[in-house]
This record gives C-alpha cells, sequence and structure tokens, in this order.
C-alpha cells in the first residue's frame, strides 16, 4: 500500500510556474546565468567577465551617434534579383523576407551624424539582414558613405560585421569589393579619414576590401575577422593554427588592428579620434 496519495485539489495547489522565455541569458564567456534586463542595461556586455553579445544595429547607432543628429541616406536603394537565383527557396522572397523581419531595405544603414558634435559620413552593417552579406546594395551604399565624406570634407565611419560577399549575387557581389576600394582610394588621396570598426564577426569579401582599409582599424574585444574560415584555412595548409587566430587581440600583435576598444568606452574613443583626426566644421547634409 502507498503511504501517500496526492489528490487532485493539492495538485492544482502546487502547479510549476515556469519562467518565461528571454528572461534570463547565459553567459558563454563565464556561464554566468544573466537577467537580460540587466545585460541591455549594460550595452549586452557581461557585467562578470565583459563578454560581448552582438548588438543589435539600432542599439550600436544609440551608443555611437549623438541623439537625434543621424539623417538616413539611400533607404529607398533596394536588391534585385539579376540573376534570378534559386537555391532552396527564390532570392527575392529571401531579400523580401529579410526586410519583413528586421525592417531595413537590406544589410547596411547610412547616413550622417555626429559624435561629440564632430559631423561623420557613416554605415552600419546589419548583421541581422541575411548575415550582413554584401551585395550591390550594400556595395553601392558603402561608397555613398565614402563619396559624401568626400564631398563634405568628413571622416568616415563604418561599422562592419558580415559573413562576406552575397552569394546570390554571384560575381556582381564580388564586383563591390573593387568598388567599394575604389572609393577608398579616393578619400585617401583627398586625406579624408577613414574609421573601420571591426565587429563579430568580420569575414569574406568585406573583411578582403574596404573593411581592413581603414587609417584607423578599431576591434571590439574577441570579434572575429578573416577572410576564410579557421577550418578551411587549416585544411587547405595542414597546419596547426596558432590560439586564438582571427581574434581581435590575435589581429593586434600582428599588426592588423590598431586597437581593440570596450563597447562602453567606444564613443569617447571615437570622438578622440575625430578631434586629432577629423577635417573641423562641415555643411549639413541635405535628405537623400
Amino acid at each position: 500500500m502507498a503511504w501517500y496519495k496526492r489528490n487532485k485539489e493539492e495538485d492544482t495547489q502546487t502547479e510549476k510556474r515556469s519562467v518565461p522565455a528571454g528572461v534570463f541569458t547565459k553567459c558563454p564567456g563565464c556561464r554566468e546565468t544573466l537577467l537580460t534586463a540587466d545585460l541591455h542595461v549594460q550595452h549586452d556586455v557581461c557585467p562578470k567577465c565583459d563578454f560581448h553579445f552582438v548588438l543589435s544595429t539600432r542599439d550600436r547607432m544609440l551608443l555611437v551617434l549623438d541623439k537625434g543628429t543621424f539623417v538616413e541616406m539611400d533607404a529607398s536603394v533596394e536588391s534585385i534579383d539579376p540573376l534570378g537565383f534559386r537555391d532552396s527557396k527564390r532570392y527575392v522572397d529571401r531579400v523580401r523576407s529579410a526586410r519583413r523581419e528586421v525592417g531595413t531595405s537590406d544589410a547596411l544603414i547610412a547616413g550622417s551624424g555626429t559624435i561629440d558634435g564632430h559631423p561623420v559620413e557613416a554605415g552600419f552593417f546589419v548583421f541581422e539582414f541575411m548575415g550582413g552579406s554584401m551585395g550591390s546594395v550594400v556595395g553601392e551604399k558603402v561608397t555613398r558613405v565614402f563619396e559624401r565624406a568626400l564631398e563634405r570634407r568628413v571622416p568616415a565611419l563604418i561599422f562592419c560585421a558580415s559573413g562576406g560577399a552575397r552569394m546570390q549575387e554571384g560575381v556582381l557581389s564580388l564586383m563591390q569589393m573593387a568598388k567599394t576600394c575604389a572609393a577608398v582610394a579616393r578619400l585617401r588621396d583627398a586625406s579624408v579619414p577613414l574609421f573601420s570598426i571591426l565587429l563579430h564577426p568580420t569575414t569574406g569579401g568585406v573583411a578582403a576590401s574596404f573593411a581592413t582599409l581603414g587609417d584607423v582599424i578599431i576591434a571590439e574585444p574577441k570579434a572575429l575577422s578573416g577572410f576564410a574560415g579557421a577550418l578551411v584555412i587549416k585544411n587547405t595548409i595542414r597546419q596547426n593554427l596558432p590560439p586564438g587566430f582571427q581574434s581581435a587581440e590575435f589581429l593586434l600583435k600582428h599588426g592588423f588592428v590598431d586597437l581593440i576598444v570596450h563597447r562602453r568606452d567606444m564613443k569617447a574613443t571615437l570622438a578622440q579620434l575625430l578631434a586629432l583626426l577629423g577635417q573641423g566644421s562641415a555643411p549639413p547634409p541635405a535628405n537623400g
């Protein structure tokens, strides 16, 4: 005979209560369980070990730009399907779905603003949009950022987070590497500074073009950056890779990165660099 019997009334009174999804976040760095709301207050940086979670593009813009100064440009430029590409679904359907889910026209938000009063032309990669891949539209918008900076004689900033060239546009996406690099060359000839900020991850054709051509290259802690994946490189050269290969710390040690900057210090660091290297005052941008 069982020595205890649970009745229905007791079952009702002792119902288990589950924690709603998203209340807690586990840090991959230190395995600490964090309140998601507290994490957002810290700009998505773990207060225990300083692990930098991926920050949404809109939150990053609020973090580094002066409030109310950003004027978005080229928001109406949208991708088409020049190759009629289709894999498991049509390319036009993938783009349409990404626009609906993310709320941007493509994988880059570009425009004019100020940082601590210093005028800049800036581009922010939207990794949420098809992995921040660079197709014809992204290449065009990046180039226009550089062209506006040249016209206004103000520094250009690019916050890079990308999986590389967009495969659905084939060779047209690869052409954006040369196009954007040519625009960087024009900036350099005119002594207009370019600041490249490498976020996690910055890879492929973006890393192999303008992202690594900045006059000052900054990275967030432990951000991964490189052309090909570590496993691909290892299998190609048939050698073991050094610890931390392609991390921001490894790149700094070997001269590919100038600074590693904590997220909380990013705006102050950029403001200091702009004061040192900026071109002074510039006319306000026209809406485009």
